[in-house]
């Protein structure tokens, strides 16, 4: 009720001062023809008049459209009065001197308070303004404090919930890895196949859950950046996947790649995966896969191209959603975790990651890591 009254008092006051204004101002022109002798007030001094009542009076009646809140049109209410108040003490004082006057004319003082007035009011205009823009500052700020406490904590529901499902996922595995040799041969064909199939999703259950953990380490990490050459990284990715290499007689060829400013473990999980799933969605040929880089201002473009079996336009945009699996071949489909860790990588080191590909045509995965000042390519 008390706040009601506020708002309707504060828009109130405003409407109804610049109301006494144009008041005064019919008056006046009455008022020169209907006194003896006449009010003495030219055009001017009685546009003077009614221009700023007519702008009070609009401004008070339109307050309640404005992005203004209304807690604040009290505020503008007492700049506007503050306005005329200081401007008939300046009056007030200035007539206080011996042998001064303001003008012959009758309606100068009320002229100098109404545009006194209409100057609080802009006054408070602004100010209210500065108010609400701080206001909605100090939510915003709320907001996103409340959301990166809310992230840190999905993040670290995220790593303990992976993390402790690891070891009885490991043991349900390991179980079912020894019944396959210890029972198999007494089950039927049947019972094989339910077997190889309990084995096959808890191998798979494993690798989401080891993937869901480095996808939240990535995230809860605070190590610096650090010089790191690419091509040592690619290097090491190379010779750990060494026997699928062999096994699949791929061939990765790569230019000479830069020394960026990053995490050396997490741009290793970035060209494991990407070399990872060139080599998985080859298709019927030996895997093709070249590396290359390029400037691109303050960041290299890192691009890993292979002649693999490509990927529909239909589902590129989702391709680095977190579980998301590429429906194009089912004997590779992974845990859905690879790219999306790739993007939050890149992401964290500031940059981009996309893919073009088309079916059948291969696929090119870019991402942007960001250049060390001064190093190769600087000038």
């Amino acid at each position: 009720m008390v706040r009601s009254v506020s708002v309707v008092s504060g828009r109130g006051v405003i409407a109804l001062v610049g109301g006494i204004y144009v008041v005064l101002a019919v008056g006046l022109v009455y008022g020169q023809s209907a006194t003896n002798p006449p009010v003495r007030a030219t055009p001017m001094e009685v546009a003077l008049l009614v221009v700023p009542g007519i702008v009070l009076l609009y401004g008070g009646y339109r307050l309640s459209g404005t992005e203004i809140h209304p807690e604040f049109y009290s505020t503008i209410a007492r700049w506007c009065l503050g306005g005329f108040g200081l401007m008939v003490a300046i009056l007030a004082l200035y007539h206080l001197q011996p042998d001064t006057s303001v003008s012959t004319s009758n309606s100068i003082a009320p002229v100098l308070t109404a545009l006194s007035s209409v100057a609080g009011y802009g006054i408070g205009l602004h100010s209210a303004r500065t108010k609400e823009l701080q206001r909605t500052r100090e939510r915003l700020d709320t907001t996103v404090e409340r959301l990166r406490t809310s992230n840190q904590r999905l993040e670290q529901f995220a790593y303990a919930a992976s993390h402790d499902l690891q070891e009885p996922l490991r043991m349900v595995s390991s179980y079912l890895r020894f019944l396959e040799r210890r029972c198999g041969d007494d089950l039927d064909e049947e019972g094989r196949e339910f077997l190889e199939i309990a084995v096959d999703g808890a191998d798979r259950m494993l690798e989401m859950v080891d993937g869901l953990l480095r996808y939240s380490r990535v995230a809860a990490s605070d190590e610096r950046f650090e010089p790191v050459d690419l091509n040592a990284i690619l290097e090491d990715v190379r010779t750990d996947l060494r026997m699928r290499i062999e096994e699949e007689n791929a061939e990765i060829t790569a230019e000479s790649l830069p020394t960026v400013a990053g995490h050396g473990d997490q741009l290793y999980q970035v060209f494991q995966n990407l070399l990872s799933n060139a080599i998985d969605y080859s298709g019927e040929g030996a895997p093709r896969i070249h590396v290359s880089a390029e400037r691109a201002g303050p960041m290299w473009a890192v691009t890993v191209r292979d002649d693999g079996i490509g990927i529909d336009p239909m589902d590129i945009d989702s391709v680095f959603e977190l579980f998301q699996r590429v429906p194009t071949d089912e004997d590779h489909a992974g845990s859905g975790i690879g790219l999306a860790l790739c993007e939050q990588i890149v992401e964290r080191h500031g940059g981009e990651i996309r893919v073009d590909s088309e079916p059948g045509e291969g696929s090119a995965f870019s991402f942007t890591l960001p250049a060390i000042e001064g190093g190769e390519g600087d000038d």
